[in-house]
């Protein structure tokens, strides 16, 4: 006689989840009979775009909708209770101590007027009903948990005083006091620099481990859901497109949509052999063949001779000096024309002060800028206001660089009828020209930025941008905040548009994958030093200094098959690049590998 089947119910049941929201048109659907299971140990990974409803079906599960405007139907089983039918008291015991949540960004969602000890350890005093020495040591275990280092000193320490990444460690101990059996980490990784996105990513595997936690991540990054996840399900507006094991869908993806998301996330090595920057292959196309390659001129377009940036640093009554952050210091570079020079490394390393340096949107504190002819640190006001036209700026959050209160039409006509390049008329018929060029149509002119999605408003900005006819833009975090075929098109529109119009490119980012699909040379900051510079091929494929291997070593890769793998990233913060009155920084050496590639001695 045959043993029976022991039947292992799921942690989360969910049966046909179906989310409205309220429009002046009446209710629209944004996620739509949505079913899955999760189970205790397992990670089962929400994958798509932005409006995809993959934040509103985790805001669902919480009850943490607004049923004012929002509308759910269906069953979100959590251990066989139903939380939909749950009264809001019971539903306030559930999470926290049932399950808990990792938002996106940590800042906002830790509060500022509080210690980090005193956020951890409030939720232990009011669900558990302990004391608050004994919450204050249960508080320390779980910080010292998740690798902050000096726990038991960083307990009165607020929000401000920690990174990004350890902010958002905080908000995984926050998540984990309570020994949840569900944990939902909702974009948890997408804004950190790709070292401590390692840290995370090895911390939620060791935490579910040793806590047999089941673990719903939710993500756009077809590369971290390889690393993470057990099974993979794909949304497309509201839909489910595709679900299965994380191995079958990368082995053999079923849906176009979901072999998008896979082709268009970069990978590291994916460009060796190649000579020049080479555009994504976007809608199952063949890869493209390679940008063609830039001559080499004979004149730099941009050189840079030991540039430093400091900030002062004033305390007390008297506003008294008592030092400065180092921000840049003693960087030395040059930019070609029509060539794309990328700065990376952590924040903090000194590659945004660099480049507002340069259009002296800050002012450096010593060194030589010279751009096509101009004397860039010793400019009239006039000057510079001529320089700033020829050197443009494309800022991370396009959002925040568009005046909700402009038009398109009018974001993008400003400039040119303030240099006073040409008529309204001519303004006008530039801006629909341009409009068609990064991919929009010139009937949307008569919108405003919220009308439009992230990544057709990062075209709008590249659109002003070349309204000055540019001979060089700074790109800051472009492409950093957006979807990963969104990120793609962007990428591919630099491209072109560096090809047909000769432009030189600054490209500051973090994400080392990206980085090698379109540089034609790259330097690595630490410190706001560069550490090594060198040709792209030069620098990815024989990385001299310790701290490039490091971030290229903690690269998400594609590959189901290192789900399990961990890669051990040293933990810590970044050395603050705070240093005393008086301090003279030491003259680096630096020697030279191969042609054009140095590396810091």
């Amino acid at each position: 006689m045959s043993e029976p089947i022991t039947v292992v119910e799921p942690v989360l049941r969910i049966e046909n989840l179906t989310v409205a929201f309220h429009r002046d048109d009446g209710w629209r659907e944004v996620v739509k009979n949505l079913s899955l299971t999760v189970h205790a140990g397992e990670t089962l990974a929400i994958v798509g775009e932005s409006g995809s409803g993959k934040s509103v079906t985790s805001m669902a599960i919480m009850r943490l909708l607004n049923l004012r405007h929002a509308r759910v139907s269906g069953k979100v089983m959590l251990n066989g209770i139903d939380l939909l039918k749950l009264s809001e008291s019971a539903m306030r015991d559930i999470r926290g101590n049932a399950v808990a949540m990792i938002f996106q960004e940590p800042m906002t969602s830790l509060n500022p007027s509080f210690t980090i000890g005193d956020q951890i350890a409030e939720a232990l005093i009011n669900h558990r009903k302990i004391s608050k020495r004994a919450a204050r040591e249960e508080t320390i275990r779980l910080l010292e948990k998740v690798r902050i280092p000096n726990a038991s000193k960083r307990f009165n320490d607020y929000p401000h005083h920690f990174s990004g990444g350890m902010r958002q460690r905080v908000m995984i101990a926050m998540a984990l006091a309570l020994r949840p059996k569900l944990l939902i980490a909702d974009e948890p990784t997408t804004a950190l620099d790709v070292t401590i996105q390692g840290q995370i990513l090895d911390l939620i595997k060791t935490l579910q481990e040793e806590e047999g936690t089941a673990v719903l991540f939710i993500t756009h990054d077809m590369g971290v859901v390889a690393e993470v996840a057990d099974r993979t399900l794909v949304m497309y507006q509201g839909d489910v497109v595709e679900t299965g094991t994380t191995t079958a869908i990368f082995a053999a993806p079923a849906a176009d949509y979901t072999r998008t998301l896979i082709a268009t996330v970069p990978q590291l090595g994916a460009m060796r052999g190649s000579r020049g920057p080479r555009k994504f292959a976007l809608n199952s196309e063949k890869e493209p063949d390679e940008s063609v390659t830039r001559s080499a001129p004979v004149k730099p377009l941009l050189s840079v001779k030991q540039l430093s940036t400091r900030f002062t640093i004033h305390e007390g009554v008297f506003s008294r000096k008592t030092g400065a952050v180092h921000a840049v210091e003693n960087i030395s570079f040059d930019l070609m024309p029509g060539e794309t020079l990328s700065l990376v490394g952590e924040s903090g390393c000194g590659k945004s002060t660099t480049g507002r340096s340069l259009t002296r949107l800050v002012t450096p504190t010593a060194g030589e800028i010279a751009f096509d002819g101009y004397d860039v640190l010793n400019l009239s006001a006039n000057e510079l206001r001529n320089l700033r036209r020829v050197m443009q700026m494309i800022f991370q959050d396009p959002f925040a660089s568009l005046n909700p209160r402009m038009s398109v039409q009018e974001a993008l006509t400003e400039p040119f009828l303030q240099h006073r390049l040409g008529s309204k008329t001519e303004a006008r018929e530039k801006a629909a020209s341009l409009m068609e060029r990064v991919g929009l149509s010139a009937s949307m002119l008569t919108r405003y930025p919220h009308e439009f999605s992230g990544g057709q408003r990062q075209r709008i900005c590249i659109a002003r941008a070349l309204m000055l006819d540019p001979k060089m833009i700074i790109a800051d975090e472009s492409v950093s905040a957006l979807d990963v075929t969104v990120k793609a098109q962007i990428i591919n529109l630099l491209l072109d548009l560096q090809q047909s119009l000769g432009l030189s490119y600054l490209f500051i980012s973090h994400d080392m994958a990206v980085v090698e699909r379109i540089s034609h040379r790259v330097a690595v900051m630490l410190l706001g030093e560069i550490v090594e510079i060198g040709p792209r091929a030069a620098i990815f494929e024989n990385p001299q200094h310790e701290y490039t291997r490091k971030l290229l070593s903690s690269v998400p890769i594609p590959d189901p098959t290192r789900r399990h793998l961990k890669r051990q990233v040293e933990i810590g913060e970044l050395k603050s690049p705070v240093r005393a009155v008086g301090f003279i920084p030491e003259t680096r050496r630096y020697r030279e590998v191969s042609a054009g590639h140095w590396v810091m001695e």
